[in-house]
């Protein structure tokens, strides 16, 4: 088991009971904790010795098919049982609706209503799994005190049978499934006693029973005759695997459905060449019963059944790519990737190391790697030319992975492979293709040798596309947020310059939505003994708004070079923009800077009033007299009005950014921030500049860009 020192619960659980030797301690558990809390299904997981990996060690109510994505899941993936042990804490999720929200990967491949608790099996010390149940979708919103308390009392009673058992040198294995046996048959085609199968048998539509796997317990002759496949042949069979036109997944998601839900369920299939079959399917938990008739309303069906012969894969298999794809589907940038295969795709399939390798120049270049004690051992796939032959290269340029089940068959195809040993015994290099294009090379490395079965590698075979795809967005995504990050630092000044009798500090933080690149500007100019400083913001987040910004800031420090009065550079500049064609407006603040004379001469186009902190500590929002935005009238005019600026004195201006948040009012937020700056306003200004945009930098999102330019008359 893996010890976590660090983590802690509170309160002290109850004594166990004594629990005879021999006994399989986690069946047990879970069936008393289903029959407690009158759940459907659950499982427990353990942690896997030496890996940060949960994997199911027993499962009741249900097949294990259920929970095959989930089979072996990291202890970072985003999954009630994984946050659970992370946490140490109940996790309660009361519906499909809130499935979807919190948890949309398990969502995709269990779109059912089926409510979940899951919890850890944990020690003050120690960290030993965790256990979830589910109760079908009738279950009231809330957890009950009772099923809260005996769910916890139960796990906290199991984790201290597993530290004794740990200590007695006797750690838990996993255990055989508790899963309801199948409705005995006493003979092909009959019921319980000869009178219940006589009258099953007069019924006019056909019925029969499959056990919790699915599988064909009865049948009665109208079933046989609707399905054309004799009794014989269907009992002890799936109906999906032994009917051919049934053999799509759809129809078994229908079975899945009805056992997690424990709801009625029902589908139409045609069973060629044109006849439509209505199939209603009544759950318990020991199995469904199901109603097969002749559909009505035939011609208003529109969906095409599926044509005999054709051979589609088992929904197992689906569920994995669904939950992995899912998964995938959340990566933004390269690191991500990485990270989710990590979490996901590596402890699925048994691998516990990974490489992604991507080209450049003509060269393998790493892109991320996760699993290796020590990162250098993945180095020497850094700078490889395309043209050596390595596992690595050739599978990048032929498109075709490869196998590797030890080292030393990996070593007879590429004996220099043996001068660079990783620690690692088998191998999977899975190419990355994309569009049509190679985009990298994916290694799964594995600690033992690993043989790799036909249908394994076809799973390996197909995540290597879903891979690839994330990967080439995620490229993508990296290439364009350095593109913007580049743009917006060469647009933006790369340091203020000094100026005599003033202080000057600045900040400037990105949107978090779109391409991280907006409008917002600021600039500090001094020529001629003159100095000036500006701050605004043109409306919208991306590259037109960005390059828009930085024709303003050009076109105020020439005006100002040229020492046009700060009512003529607000004018002249809203002319120029007017003149640019431009449909985005801008809003401006402008200062003329005299800390000689103890003033500053301002001028504003719908821009944020500034906030002045006297050397007192007082702070005033400067109601300042202004014109429209830029861009709008070309005959705006913009007064200026003269503001004191006694020495000690702090000028905030900032773009709305830093002020609007949803649900919060504008002028709350304004008298925050004039409150803030009165606190800490003596504070040196860098520090002052952090201070005040804090909270705005570490906000989970941030709708609109922030600018903000302190300013400190000095003696």
């Amino acid at each position: 088991m893996v010890g976590v020192s660090d983590w802690q619960v509170s309160g002290q659980a109850p004594a166990p009971s004594p629990v005879p030797v021999g006994r399989p301690l986690l069946s047990l558990t879970l069936a008393s904790i289903l029959d407690d809390v009158h759940a459907h299904s659950g499982a427990v997981y353990l942690l896997a010795p030496g890996e940060p990996v949960l994997e199911i060690a027993v499962m009741a109510g249900l097949p294990r098919a259920f929970a095959a994505p989930w089979e072996r899941v990291g202890l970072n993936a985003p999954i009630p049982v994984a946050e659970a042990l992370r946490e140490r804490r109940l996790i309660w999720v009361n519906g499909e609706e809130e499935m979807a929200r919190r948890y949309p990967r398990i969502a995709v491949v269990l779109p059912y209503p089926f409510a979940l608790a899951a919890l850890p099996v944990a020690t003050r010390t120690t960290a030993y799994g965790a256990i979830f149940v589910t109760w079908p979708g009738a279950h009231p919103p809330e957890l009950s005190d009772r099923e809260r308390d005996h769910l916890t009392a139960a796990c906290d009673r199991l984790a201290l049978r597993l530290e004794r058992a740990a200590e007695k040198g006797r750690p838990a294995r996993r255990e055989p499934d508790l899963i309801a046996p199948a409705a005995e048959v006493t003979a092909p085609g009959t019921l319980g006693t000869v009178q219940a199968a006589r009258m099953v048998a007069r019924l006019p539509y056909g019925l029969c029973a499959l056990d919790l796997h699915g599988r064909v317990s009865f049948a009665n002759a109208a079933t046989a005759e609707l399905l054309g496949v004799p009794v014989s042949s269907l009992l002890g069979t799936q109906l999906w695997s032994s009917v051919p036109w049934l053999n799509d997944p759809v129809y078994e998601d229908r079975y899945r459905a009805a056992l997690l839900s424990q709801q009625v369920t029902s589908f139409v299939a045609l069973r060629p060449p044109g006849d439509w079959l209505s199939f209603r399917l009544y759950p318990s938990t020991s199995g469904l019963s199901v109603r097969i008739s002749r559909a009505r309303a035939v011609s208003e069906m529109r969906r095409a059944g599926p044509q005999q012969g054709d051979d589609p894969p088992r929904l197992v298999t689906i569920s994995h790519i669904l939950s992995l794809a899912s998964a995938l589907t959340e990566a933004v940038g390269v690191q991500d990737v990485v990270q989710l295969v990590a979490d996901e795709i590596a402890p699925a399939v048994g691998s516990q190391a990974l490489v992604v390798l991507g080209t450049q120049g003509g060269r393998l270049h790493v892109l991320g790697q996760r699993g290796y004690p020590d990162p250098r051992v993945v180095e020497r796939f850094d700078g490889v030319p395309l043209t050596a032959q390595t596992p690595g290269t050739q599978t990048l340029i032929s498109g075709v992975p490869a196998f590797f089940d030890s080292r030393r068959q990996l070593e007879q195809i590429y004996p220099a492979r043996n001068a660079t040993p990783d620690g690692m015994n088998a191998w999977a290099y899975l190419p990355l293709v994309a569009s049509g294009r190679p985009v990298g090379t994916c290694v799964l490395a594995y600690a033992e040798p690993h043989p790799f079965p036909a249908d394994e590698r076809a799973v390996l075979t197909s995540l290597s596309g879903l891979i690839a795809q994330a990967l080439e967005r995620a490229l993508l995504y990296d290439a364009k947020h350095q593109l913007a990050h580049g743009l917006q630092a060469a647009l933006l000044p790369h340091s203020l310059p000094s100026l005599p009798g003033i202080e000057a500090a600045a900040r400037y933080l990105p949107a978090t939505q779109g391409m991280e690149i907006g409008g917002d500007f600021y600039d500090l100019v001094s020529t001629d003994g003159r100095a000036a400083a500006v701050i605004g913001d043109v409306q919208g987040h991306n590259v037109t708004a960005a390059g828009l910004m930085g024709q303003i800031r050009t076109a105020v420090r020439a005006y100002t070079t040229v020492g046009q009065a700060p009512e003529e550079v607000m004018r002249s500049t809203n002319r120029l923009l007017i003149d640019l064609g431009s449909e985005l407006f801008a809003s401006c603040l402008y200062l003329r800077l005299e800390p000689g004379r103890g003033r500053a001469v301002m001028a504003r186009a719908g821009h944020p009033p500034p906030l002045l902190r006297r050397p007192d500590g007082r702070v005033r929002v400067l109601d300042l007299a202004g014109g429209p935005l830029l861009g709008i009238d070309s005959a705006a005019t913009y007064p200026t009005t003269e503001v004191a600026l006694a020495p000690g004195s702090v000028l905030a201006l900032y773009t709305d950014g830093l002020i609007e948040s949803p649900g919060v009012d504008i002028e709350d937020a304004l008298a925050e921030l004039g409150q803030r700056l009165a606190e800490l306003g003596d504070q040196p200004l860098e520090t002052l500049a952090d201070s005040l945009v804090r909270d705005t930098e570490t906000a989970a999102e941030r709708p609109d860009d922030v600018a903000l330019l302190l300013l400190r008359a000095r003696d």
